[in-house]
């Protein structure tokens, strides 16, 4: 059960990072490759997680993954709102 919960979260993942690196070709906008890049990172992590053997959600390796991609995701909003006129 719990592999099959992995896996709808590393394909709903894949699906929203194929969403915003769409946006990103229309707009060139820096923010949507970097949420692409981001769930692209939770999609390998959640795929990680039901390979590797004796692995759990909690394990020191899979967390700093999932915690660089959220500072992936501050850095974008942070990014975008910026301001540019300085």
């Amino acid at each position: 059960m719990t592999n099959m919960l992995s896996g709808a979260i590393a394909m709903a993942s894949l699906v929203i990072a194929m969403f915003f690196l769409h946006y990103w070709t229309k707009t060139q906008d820096r923010f949507f490759l970097l949420f692409s890049l981001s769930f692209f990172i939770q999609c390998l992590n959640r795929i990680l997680m039901v390979q590797l053997p004796g692995a759990s959600e909690s394990s020191a390796l899979f967390y700093s993954i999932r915690f660089f991609s959220y500072l992936l995701i501050l850095f974008a909003i942070l990014d975008k709102n910026r301001d540019k006129s300085a």
